[in-house]
């Protein structure tokens, strides 16, 4: 008895995504249109995919270990069978949206779409505190100013393309082991706009757009972390013939701090303090990341490596309110050298125990 889940390579309590989605990876693995493809495979996955995909069948299989009357034609699905099974309708348009490629008539519009931009943005530590606006060159396609993005030379007309007849699209047949298939492609002569001009704009040559080096202006928010990507809608590169712009992604790359590291919305730092203060307490002087002084008391018997929280005085939290925490961390002071005086007093200190 054949083990169709094994055969699929899922559990027997998967999902029927999971079994669609382990259908489509084998399918096109061992499609036999493709060099290392094997038909016996094929089959063998089409027809646990058949099985295990129909809720019916599935709970027989499950049942009784079998499926009857394995031959007959399934139900809303075409009889293809040459090895006594035959396959979903689903799964034939599975595979051959990945064998031959798939296309939406909706995709039209897409193709003319322009390219998202990716570019890195260098900032100090100290920027991320407040908002910054930042000013930057790129170089990307920009709409053609002499045909306004349309590729068309001024004065001038565009013809109905006679390949597609207008409609953008042309069919295409792929022929397969179960007979030939008819589907719809982008018609390569208007590249799916349904048109051609009678005369090619002389300075974008008809694709509506050229390169060109444009100013960027943007806003960063305050708090933005280490590769932190923010997305600016419609400043990538223009689209062919009045397309829809790409993005602009702009990648944040945070320079690392001499002082402090920040870890979320939290810095932390290191404070030296004398030993005579780590033991009978006191008040340090230090800096928070602004450069404001901060005066921080020190409780008696402090041990070096202890961490005192300052609240609010970390990174602004990006998008919501508040701040994170400064965290300083007690070093307690070795001096490389003493002097007379201090070697008298610690060996004072040391008869006393200290």
């Amino acid at each position: 008895m054949k083990d169709y889940y094994q055969i699929l390579g899922v559990s027997r309590t998967a999902s029927k995504e999971d079994i669609k989605r382990a259908y489509r990876k084998l399918a096109h693995k061992y499609h036999p249109d493709k060099k290392d493809g094997d038909e016996d495979k094929f089959k063998e996955v089409n027809e646990a995919y058949q099985i295990l995909s129909d809720e019916s069948k599935r709970l027989q299989y499950d049942r009784f270990g079998r499926v009857d009357g394995g031959s007959h034609q399934a139900q809303g699905g075409f009889d293809f069978s040459q090895g006594g099974f035959e396959f979903n309708v689903d799964g034939l348009e599975d595979l051959f949206e990945d064998a031959f490629g798939s296309f939406r008539r909706g995709n039209i519009r897409d193709l003319r779409r322009g390219n998202d931009i990716e570019i890195s943005l260098e900032m100090n530590l100290e920027e991320v505190l407040s908002k910054q606006n930042k000013k930057f060159k790129i170089k990307k396609f920009v709409s053609c100013q002499r045909c306004f993005g349309e590729g068309v030379e001024p004065g001038t007309s565009k013809n109905e393309c006679v390949s597609c007849r207008g409609t953008g699209v042309v069919q295409e047949i792929k022929k397969t082991i179960f007979g030939s298939f008819t589907r719809e492609t982008i018609c390569p002569d208007c590249q799916g706009e349904g048109q051609k001009p009678n005369k090619p704009c002389n300075v974008c040559m008809g694709t509506g757009r050229i390169k060109k080096e444009e100013d960027i202006n943007i806003s960063i928010p305050a708090g933005v972390d280490n590769n932190q990507i923010l997305r600016v809608i419609g400043k990538g590169d223009a689209g062919k013939k009045g397309g829809k712009p790409g993005d602009l992604y702009i990648r944040i790359l945070i320079k690392r701090h001499p002082v402090f590291i920040r870890k979320g919305d939290d810095l932390f730092t290191t404070v030296t303090i004398p030993y005579s203060t780590a033991v009978q307490g006191g008040e340090v002087l230090v800096k928070d990341l602004e450069g404001k002084k901060l005066i921080v008391k020190v409780p008696a018997i402090t041990p070096s490596g202890k961490v005192i929280k300052i609240s609010g005085k970390g990174i602004p939290r990006f998008s919501r309110f508040g701040r994170g925490n400064l965290f300083l961390e007690m070093i307690i002071d070795i001096p490389k050298k003493l002097t007379k005086r201090q070697s008298e007093l610690l060996r004072e200190m040391k008869k006393e125990g200290l």
